[in-house]
């Protein structure tokens, strides 16, 4: 009994809703936008440009010190994440509005501005919301825990709305509409931050300054990074880890609607089984990693992100075939969540103790910029060649991670014999 009053008191209510409304925009400016620029016939190469968009996730480090240092004019009364929080929900909520009321044949670039700043509100929200989720929860290591696991939860379930959901309603609706209503749902989120309360204030640190910011928040952990053994290469590997999906990724709604599968198909099949498939990777994953370590992980799962992204190819001549979809989807995010896993502990051990959050922040921000940099060209590449030579170039792009996780495996630094 007191397991359920504890997950359904007021302050984990609102960590799920945080959860909901974090992961909401995600899939705003990546999937589901991808399937509507396609449905209004843009180019496979504006598509996969549109990669670019989602920088803001990348570099939200950059503006993280601002959000926690200047007070918002006027509503700073509310509390320091209380009116950072609303502004930018506000700010989202008004941008994926304003996004549904253009048209991509006739506004294409405006659309990209307005995705870009659904970014930038969202990756805002995450500093806010990531920061308030702690503060809500610190002094008790179990309920940080607790708290923790619905936030991811309530996250999952606001990429299923905003993906699945959103295709769904597509399918009888107009996109306008769909992101009218998803623009909305940010309400949530506005209400869960006035209802919470504002964390207590911790004694107020000096704010360092010029040099010293750049020793102490920057120059500091990047030094104590580059003592360790084979850094460049571990470096390396992190940000070339996950291109092979990554490269994928802004073509998957466009394929399979080449394929001939409808909305309704996409939206199920696609991310609810993916969704299911990525859950149970991810705890695969790390039994896994508990059994053989780290290095034998990182070099296996490597190698099957390559092999299930062949998948696709007999796939493509498939057709519209429902059960060799679920198929190959739930492999591909299968060996996804076993490679986010992996990937993820990787960059845990490579941070030191002191500086974890500015490491930290750093090394998970090189996957996202490989994601939507070099993910960009992926439609240019398809416009020149097909689907499935398409499929065997992002195949091929698994071979880096796998030669650098096979050098780390053979050369055993003592910091990854550790985990």
């Amino acid at each position: 009994m007191g397991n359920k009053k504890r997950f359904f008191s007021k302050e984990m209510l609102i960590a799920l809703v945080f959860g909901i409304v974090s992961g909401l925009p995600l899939a705003l400016v990546f999937g589901t936008l991808s399937l509507w620029l396609k449905d209004f016939g843009v180019a496979y190469k504006t598509i996969g440009a549109f990669s670019l968009i989602r920088l803001p996730y990348s570099f939200k480090w950059l503006w993280a010190p601002v959000v926690e240092n200047i007070k918002v004019p006027f509503l700073h009364k509310m509390g320091k994440r209380k009116s950072w929080a609303l502004v930018s929900q506000f700010g989202l909520m008004m941008s994926i509005i304003g996004i549904s009321c253009f048209n991509p044949n006739e506004n294409i670039l405006v659309i990209a501005f307005v995705a870009l700043l659904i970014s930038f509100f969202s990756a805002t929200q995450d500093i806010v919301l990531d920061a308030f989720r702690v503060e809500m929860f610190l002094g008790s290591n179990k309920k940080e825990v607790d708290g923790a696991t619905v936030y991811v939860l309530g996250y999952r379930f606001g990429c299923v709305i905003s993906s699945a959901g959103a295709i769904g309603l597509a399918s009888s609706l107009p996109w306008s509409v769909v992101y009218f209503i998803m623009g909305c749902l940010i309400l949530l989120g506005m209400g869960a931050v006035i209802l919470a309360e504002e964390p207590e204030k911790t004694k107020d640190r000096a704010v360092l300054r010029s040099k010293k910011i750049w020793k102490y928040t920057v120059l500091r952990p990047l030094v104590l990074f580059m003592q360790k053994k084979y850094w460049g290469v571990a470096l390396v590997l992190v940000f070339v880890y996950r291109l092979s999906d990554a490269y994928f990724g802004p073509m998957a709604y466009p394929f399979y609607d080449d394929l001939g599968f409808s909305k309704i198909e996409i939206a199920y099949i696609s991310k609810l089984y993916g969704m299911f498939a990525t859950i149970i990777g991810g705890i695969l994953g790390g039994l896994i990693v508990n059994k053989i370590g780290i290095l034998k992980g990182l070099f296996v799962f490597a190698i099957l992100q390559g092999v299930t992204n062949g998948l696709f190819i007999p796939l493509y001549y498939a057709g519209h075939n429902v059960l060799f979809l679920i198929f190959t989807i739930s492999l591909e995010n299968l060996t996804s969540g076993m490679a986010t896993t992996v990937i993820i502990a990787f960059m845990s051990i490579l941070c030191s103790k002191g500086y974890t959050a500015t490491q930290y922040a750093i090394l998970s921000s090189l996957p996202g910029f490989t994601r939507d940099v070099f993910a960009s060209s992926s439609g240019v590449v398809l416009e020149f060649t097909s689907w499935p030579v398409f499929f065997v170039i992002s195949s091929l792009l698994a071979l880096p991670a796998v030669v650098l996780s096979w050098f780390l495996l053979k050369k055993r630094p003592d910091y990854l014999l550790k985990a």
